[in-house]
């Protein structure tokens, strides 16, 4: 089975973090690739639209967000960049192959986002 699943929260959705779950808001089940990747196109498309930044994976990962959308973090003491993120999952783990020329890596951010070190721990 694929999923198409759409997050929110402190980590782009390719670090895939104990309990990156949590942060699913949205999970699309297919029974073929084709309908997932359909599906993951639209999402894509539309969040493209929605937000000022985006950086694209190969395999079928996106993170999109905004300037000044951030979280105050009390065990970081700093301000975290929320990401909206897009992936086409099998199992829900991440694919393997890549996705077609329009999605393959790009990103249009000019600063590096933070992230929690904790969750590096």
């Amino acid at each position: 089975m694929y999923q198409v699943v759409t997050m929110y929260g402190d980590n782009e959705p390719w670090w895939f973090f104990e309990d990156w779950q949590k942060d699913i808001e949205e999970n699309k089940t297919f029974n073929c690739l084709e309908d997932a990747e359909r599906y993951y196109i639209k999402k894509w498309q539309e969040l493209s639209s929605t937000y000022e930044y985006i950086n694209t994976k190969v395999n079928y990962l996106a993170a999109f967000w905004n300037a000044g959308d951030e979280r105050w973090c009390e065990e970081c003491d700093e301000d975290l960049q929320q990401y909206k993120g897009i992936a086409l999952l099998k199992d829900l783990q991440a694919v393997t192959f890549e996705s077609g020329d329009d999605f393959h890596e790009r990103h249009n951010d000019c600063a590096k986002p933070k992230c929690c070190k904790s969750s590096f721990a």
